[in-house]
């Protein structure tokens, strides 16, 4: 796949891009089910963790709330995050297209951003292990919150895998992009609005050319809806 040459694009904005982390850029079900575990073991707590990495992408506390009293949640997250590192980080690799689709913001001249629910050093943590080197990254920001990110770093297109990241672009007055790698299918993201669905980041370069020989950049023109692809 090509992208587009400089003279063929040199009139277009180049795109600044973010993207979410988990189920998007990286399957952290595995660590993360390994430090549920590891929490569990440590406070004689029964947490579900197969159950619990199902539903990724809402805060950290709100999975939390299933397994704890309300009063120790904001103490357990706290453990977690401290646990996180030695258990979770290693565990987690890349999901497939996540580099490339990195790297194919920057071919194309623009900037690529990581907007995470997650806690910011655990995710950096993350990237840095992997040897994804976004532009920024932005933790601790779920759904509507991301789009304070978002708009702050003027980006025209957000990618994601929950219906949270379609409201996070949507209140960014950004082009939602989801990937179908995560707790939810392709029927369920264009259900909930997502602007273009693709299978895995691995589509993302076609697309990402795609969209700017269409004429548009950094952000979305008026009106602007790609029709979504499975």
């Amino acid at each position: 796949m090509v992208l587009p040459s400089a003279s063929a694009s040199s009139s277009v904005p180049a795109p600044t891009v973010g993207f979410d982390l988990d189920m998007t850029l990286i399957d952290s079900r595995p660590g993360i089910r390994a430090c549920y575990l590891a929490l569990a073991e440590r406070t004689g707590t029964f947490i579900d963790a197969d159950l619990a990495v199902t539903r990724l992408g809402p805060p950290l506390v709100d999975e939390l709330r299933n397994w704890f009293p309300a009063d120790r949640v904001e103490a357990m997250a706290e453990l977690y995050r401290e646990m996180y590192p030695a258990y979770a980080v290693e565990a987690t690799p890349a999901l497939p297209g996540a580099r490339e689709a990195i790297d194919a913001v920057r071919a194309a001249g623009g900037r690529a951003l990581v907007v995470t629910a997650k806690y910011e050093p655990n995710a950096k943590l993350h990237l840095a292990h992997l040897g994804i080197e976004p532009d920024a990254v932005v933790g601790d920001l779920w759904a509507e919150q991301k789009a304070e990110a978002l708009r702050e770093h003027g980006a025209g297109v957000y990618v994601g895998d929950h219906l949270g990241d379609i409201r996070g672009a949507r209140a960014a007055g950004a082009l939602s992009v989801t990937v179908a790698t995560g707790p939810y299918d392709a029927a369920a993201l264009r259900a909930a609005g997502a602007d273009v669905v693709l299978a895995d980041l691995t589509r993302f370069p076609e697309w990402l050319a795609e969209y700017r020989r269409s004429g548009h950049g950094g952000n979305c023109a008026p009106g602007y809806r790609e029709a979504p692809r499975a």
